[in-house]
């Protein structure tokens, strides 16, 4: 059940249309798990500064189990997001940074249980 959270300071009216459906398509394919499965949130318009700098940029926070446990998967699925950010938003790579946070079973609750008993 991977977790997508698109921070950016970009304003809302400079997205693409249906970005969040984008996103999610995008990790379901990055991620290999089913697109019924992801959950994206896009954050708009938001004071950021990245590198010291206020200029447009985003933070992608990618969450979930068992596929971004280690350098060398998050290194092929930082490649692959970061040509769908680029390409998305209009930034350069320069300008996004993305951070990868493994989740365990139990840490997702679901259907008032956790993850672990579904």
């Amino acid at each position: 059940m991977p977790f997508l959270e698109l921070e950016t300071n970009l304003p809302a009216g400079r997205l693409p249309p249906g970005l969040a459906l984008e996103l999610c398509a995008a990790a379901a394919d990055i991620l290999g798990k089913p697109a019924e499965r992801v959950n994206v949130t896009v954050r708009s318009g938001l004071p950021m500064v990245l590198s010291g700098s206020a200029e447009p940029c985003a933070q992608l926070l990618v969450s979930s189990i068992g596929v971004v446990g280690s350098a060398e998967q998050n290194q092929r699925h930082s490649a692959r997001f970061f040509d769908v950010l680029t390409a998305q938003l209009g930034l350069g790579p320069e300008r996004i940074v993305i951070r990868f946070y493994p989740l365990e079973p139990w840490q997702i609750g679901k259907n008032r249980t956790v993850m672990t008993f579904l």
